[in-house]
């Protein structure tokens, strides 16, 4: 009878869990409830993190996806191991970044091909005297996901946006220093007038510096950056394997206080390391 309590226990909490999922499904997609405003300013995330991006799909259905892998997670946790409840964690936060590394990574690509953008501008314009007319021939000559960029920004003209408005919607789209560096050179060109194709050529040799300066300080903070990755992994990659050489090492940090309180101490220094070498690794030119 005793060892039958813990096993009831340990099934009618995950019946609670699964009761619970069920009923937050429900009130998100089911009547006026936080949940569901929640819910809503997810999906709508959600979507216009894919529409910055020019990927396809939709918020509610990558919402719906995720729905299904917690709930296999939770089943997975109810007959195989209560340690697949850890999954949906995963499940939950791995479409958030996913995007953010892939946003990361557009811009990245934006700034590297800023430089084409400017100059491919500044000789169009000894040809072509108006700005408009000069970005629509670069277009067409630009590599992606620049001229994606671009082609969003005329079509913003072509439905009675001016080019000024344009530019800085697209600032505001990509928030990045460097890119409004040369977005707000093309701007002021434009506005103030004279010689904007000089000042494109003077912005993209500025451009050309910064991005010589930053290789320089990367290459320096490499081995910098390595040992952060092994401060980060190693203690999680010890802990691991004391666990299956021992399956009962940690007993002692789980069944009393005083474990407890060390091991609450010992990740919270953990983390705290970690935020400040990562704070230490983020040099500003």
């Amino acid at each position: 009878m005793t060892q039958l309590l813990p096993a009831c226990l340990k099934y009618a909490g995950n019946l609670l869990l699964v009761a619970g999922l069920a009923l937050g499904l429900h009130a998100a997609l089911f009547g006026d409830t936080p949940v569901r405003r929640y819910y809503l300013r997810y999906t709508s995330h959600l979507d216009r993190a894919l529409h910055l991006l020019f990927l396809r799909g939709s918020g509610r259905r990558i919402a719906a996806v995720q729905c299904v892998c917690i709930a296999l997670c939770t089943i997975a946790g109810i007959w195989l191991d209560p340690l697949c409840h850890s999954l949906s964690l995963v499940c939950a936060g791995a479409p958030l970044v996913q995007l953010s590394r892939k946003r990361k990574q557009h811009i990245r690509r934006l700034e590297a091909q800023m430089d084409t953008l400017l100059v491919g501008l500044a000789n169009s314009l000894k040809s072509v005297p108006s700005p408009a007319a000069a970005l629509s021939q670069v277009a067409l000559v630009l590599p992606s996901p620049m001229r994606l960029e671009i082609d969003r920004l005329l079509r913003e003209m072509r439905i009675g946006g001016t080019l000024e408005q344009s530019l800085l919607n697209m600032s505001a789209r990509l928030k990045s220093p460097d890119l409004d560096a040369a977005l707000s050179a093309m701007l002021i060109g434009v506005q103030v007038g004279g010689n904007l194709g000089r000042v494109l050529d003077n912005t993209g040799a500025t451009l050309r510096e910064m991005g010589r300066l930053e290789g320089v300080v990367r290459s320096k903070t490499s081995e910098g950056r390595a040992q952060l990755w092994v401060l980060g992994l190693f203690p999680v990659a010890i802990c691991l394997a004391l666990k299956l050489v021992d399956p009962d090492y940690f007993l002692p940090l789980q069944t009393s206080t005083i474990g407890s309180i060390v091991t609450s101490v010992a990740l919270l220094l953990w983390l705290t390391s970690l935020l400040l070498a990562r704070k230490i690794m983020q040099v500003d030119i």
